[in-house]
C-alpha cells in the first residue's frame, strides 16, 4: 500500500456564522463547531483511506482559542497527519475571518482519530502519510507523542469505566 501526501486528504469548508448558530454570549455555539470538525475530519479520513466507512475513535481535545462572532466567516481545514495500521490522526484548524476587516485568526484546533472499516465493520489497513509543508512535517514529527498520550488516556478511561455505576439514578 503506497503512502499518500497529507495534502491529498485536505478538506476545507468555509461558512458564514448565522444567528441560529450563536450561543447566549452571541458567539458560535461550541457544539456547532464540534460537528463541523467531525464532519471535515470524517471526509479527510475517508479520502485518505478510500473506504466507505470511517468511525471516530477519539477526539483528543478541542481547544477554543478565541470566540467566533456573527460578523465572521469560519473556515475548518482538516487533513491526515499520521497513521497507524488501521487508524488515522486528523488535525483540524479553525480560522475565523472578520468579514468586514479581513482580519484572520486561529480560533480553534483539534486532533481526532479515525479507524477505517470494511463492509463487515472490521478495521482495515490504511496508507501511510507523507508530510510536505512545514506545518505537516511538524504535526507528523510530534504525532507519536500524541499517540502515546492517547493510549494512556484510553487505558485510564477503561479503568474509570470499571467504577461507573449503571444503575438508574431514580432507582437508588
Amino acid at each position: 500500500m503506497n503512502a499518500k501526501k497529507a495534502s491529498e486528504s485536505r478538506i476545507v469548508n468555509t461558512a458564514q456564522v448565522l444567528s441560529c448558530d450563536l450561543n447566549n454570549y452571541n458567539t458560535l455555539f461550541g457544539g456547532i463547531l464540534m460537528k463541523k470538525l467531525d464532519d471535515a475530519a470524517t471526509l479527510s479520513a475517508r479520502r485518505h483511506s478510500r473506504v466507505k466507512e470511517c468511525v471516530t475513535a477519539s477526539t483528543d481535545s478541542i481547544d477554543f482559542l478565541c470566540p467566533i462572532h456573527q460578523t465572521d466567516s469560519v473556515c475548518v481545514e482538516s487533513f491526515v497527519t499520521y497513521t497507524g495500521r488501521t487508524s488515522m490522526e486528523i488535525f483540524c484548524k479553525v480560522i475565523a475571518e472578520d468579514i468586514g476587516t479581513g482580519e484572520r485568526r486561529v480560533a480553534a484546533t483539534a486532533f481526532l482519530t479515525f479507524v477505517a472499516l470494511d463492509e463487515n465493520k472490521m478495521p482495515v489497513p490504511v496508507p501511510g502519510v507523507i508530510p510536505e509543508t512545514e506545518e505537516e512535517k511538524f504535526l507528523y514529527e510530534t504525532a507519536k507523542e500524541r499517540a502515546e498520550i492517547r493510549k494512556l488516556r484510553r487505558k485510564k478511561s477503561k479503568e474509570l469505566a470499571a467504577y461507573i455505576s449503571l444503575e438508574k439514578p431514580w432507582d437508588k
